[in-house]
């Protein structure tokens, strides 16, 4: 089941569309386009690392745009299947986390705050739990996701935001309060998703059992 957060919808999507278009036109498939996204985003980590925040920055926001190309592409040449789903869910977690960790590397190196990977960790920690709640959810309870509720207040921590917001505060060399700020977001996603699940079958469940 797709979701396409703000970001997604208004800027990343009227930028990947035509791209698969194009890319449409070459004897290309799907999964490559996945494989090459996990290498942009291995090498997008990497410029961060070693200090090229400005690129690095940019490329974090072109990774985000690149990573609808695939899903376009497989509708466009009809070669949708399960496998390229899970392959691009898979690379996308190792995207996150390689990005993510070249902020956490760049404040340790070239930032000077308190416990940095620690508070990477938390940041990386919390963005593979955001999505894999939502995974959890869509598999165990789709009825829950159709009703349309489910991020309808900390939705803003979907990984197309993350993304933005991730690319802005590494071009502006901030990523100490960029990864806390994620995490923080991140975190408050989570705890709505489960207090929104307690409310909708959780607390259901437990009256039902009482009567």
């Amino acid at each position: 089941m797709s979701y396409d957060g703000i970001v997604s919808r208004y800027l990343n999507r009227p930028l990947s569309r035509p791209t698969a278009r194009a890319v449409a036109r070459l004897p290309v498939t799907p999964n490559q386009v996945t494989a090459f996204t996990l290498l942009l985003a291995i090498a997008t980590g990497g410029m961060v690392a070693a200090g090229w925040h400005v690129a690095g920055g940019i490329f974090i926001q072109v990774v985000s745009v690149v990573d609808g190309v695939d899903g376009e592409l497989a509708r466009i040449k009809n070669l949708a299947s399960r496998f390229g789903a899970v392959f691009d869910a898979v690379t996308d977690r190792y995207a996150d986390a390689i990005m993510l960790g070249g902020m956490v590397v760049f404040a340790v190196r070239f930032e000077d705050h308190p416990r940095p990977e620690f508070v990477g960790a938390l940041a990386v920690g919390a963005a593979l739990i955001v999505s894999y709640s939502r995974a959890r959810i869509e598999a165990d309870l789709p009825e829950v996701v159709a009703a349309g509720r489910l991020d309808s207040i900390f939705g803003l921590a979907s990984r197309d935001v993350r993304s933005l917001i991730a690319a802005i505060g590494t071009v502006a060399g901030q990523c100490y309060y960029t990864l806390i700020f994620l995490a923080v977001l991140s975190g408050l996603t989570i705890a709505w998703r489960l207090a929104y699940l307690w409310w909708t079958v959780g607390r259901n469940t437990s009256q039902s059992r009482h009567h």
